[in-house]
Order: C-alpha cells, then structure tokens, then sequence
C-alpha cells in the first residue's frame, strides 16, 4: 500500500506540475554553433567554431565541440537545434559509409552537402539547423558549401554562419584575401572567431579549428588565454 501511496503521488506530480518547479532555462531548447565558419585555401579548407553552448540565457556547455566528422576529409559545423543538427550529422556520416563501401572509394564533399541540403530542405518546417560542409576530395580539392535554414545550398570560399557572424562580415570583407596560405588561413579563422566570442554573448570558450587536405585532418584548439586581443572599449 505504501509504494501504491508513493506512485500515485508521483503521478500526480508529474506533467505540469513538475513544470511549474523547474527554472525557466531548464523548458528552453538546447542550441549551439553561434559563431561557425570555413575557408578554402590552396590545398584544402580550414572549419572552425566557438564551443559555448546554451539554453535560452543559462551556458550549458563552454567546451562543446561543433566541429562534427561526417567522413575522413568531410567536416561540418553546425548552428541551431543541437539534437536537430547532430541528428542530421549522423545521417549523412552513415550514408556516406554505406556510399564508400558501394563505391570503394571516399565519396564527394558535393554528394555529402548535397545529402544534408535535401534533409534540411524535405523537413525544413520541422528542423532548425544552419550548416557549413567543408572537406577535401580528390575531384575538386577543398571546397566549402553552406546550407542555410530552409535548405538552401551554396558553395563560397568563405562562409560564416551563427549569431556571432553579424558582428564580423566587416571584418571577413577587409581580411579575407583570395589563395592564402594554410597558415594564413588559420589566422584569419582564429581571428575572426574571437572577435565573434568578443562581441556575441552567445559565443564563447574556446576556438576549436580543423584543417581538412589530402593528408588528413590536423585538429587545434586555441584556449582563451591564446586567443588575440582586440579592443574592448
């Protein structure tokens, strides 16, 4: 009678009334990639993003990685949802398995954004994700396409995306420079990202970056004390 007594009472305090005891940042949706961005270069491309995460105005995670492997040499970022874009994420990564298999070779970095733009397009009432796919193949080397809420799909040299990118296309406009180096390259998406996390206060942590060419993927992390300054007036 007493664990009777206990799950009736469970029950009645379940559905709205357990609602009505959480903090409000507990109901909101849990949404990263605020400030992502890719760059091609001579060779291969350069992702990099943020790593704040948060839920409504509370920071859930300050050392989330969105830099998301779809294939060897095939990267995305991801901004919205973070349960829509991570499921989408894991989608395309196993159709593109499934394809290399087929074709006993890495698939195209265009057939992998292609994949993510009909899923976002198919349900683009049903999902909120802004994506950046970026890798390199043999066919056309480094390429990075972007595809927006709705499903939209677009290849740039350099594609921004997130809440902090309205603070920085200024910045992109005077420092992006056409066939930079690897290196300068890296700069250039160091430099942007943290006057994104500067500025935005939905960016923040620490700046991860990935350098995508036919070797591989080298993978780098820039701590907040490694980060350069810019003016705080």
């Amino acid at each position: 009678m007493a664990l009777a007594a206990v799950q009736n009472h469970s029950s009645k305090m379940s559905g709205s009334h357990l609602d009505a005891l959480m903090p409000d940042w507990m109901n909101n949706e849990v949404l990263t990639g605020t400030s992502i961005m890719a760059v091609e270069f001579d060779g291969g491309v350069v992702v990099g993003a943020d790593s704040r995460t948060s839920m409504g105005t509370f920071v859930s995670n300050r050392v989330t990685d969105k830099l998301t492997r779809v294939t060897d040499r095939i990267y995305c970022c991801r901004s919205g949802s973070a349960a829509d874009t991570q499921a989408i994420a894991d989608i395309v990564s196993s159709h593109m398995e499934i394809l290399e298999v087929k074709l006993g070779e890495p698939p195209l970095v265009q057939v992998a954004a292609n994949t993510f733009k009909e899923i976002c397009y198919n349900y683009r009432d049903m999902l909120m994700a802004g994506i950046i796919v970026a890798g390199w193949d043999k066919s056309k080397g480094g390429q990075v396409y972007t595809i927006p809420l709705g499903g939209m799909i677009i290849r740039q040299p350099v594609a921004v995306g997130g809440s902090g990118s309205t603070y920085v296309w200024g910045h992109v406009d005077a420092a992006y420079r056409p066939n930079m180096n690897q290196e300068e390259t890296v700069e250039f998406v160091k430099n942007t990202l943290t006057l994104a996390l500067t500025r935005d206060g939905s960016s923040g942590g620490v700046v991860r970056v990935a350098v995508i060419t036919k070797e591989g993927v080298d993978r780098r992390v820039f701590l907040h004390n490694e980060l350069p300054q810019f003016y705080q007036g």
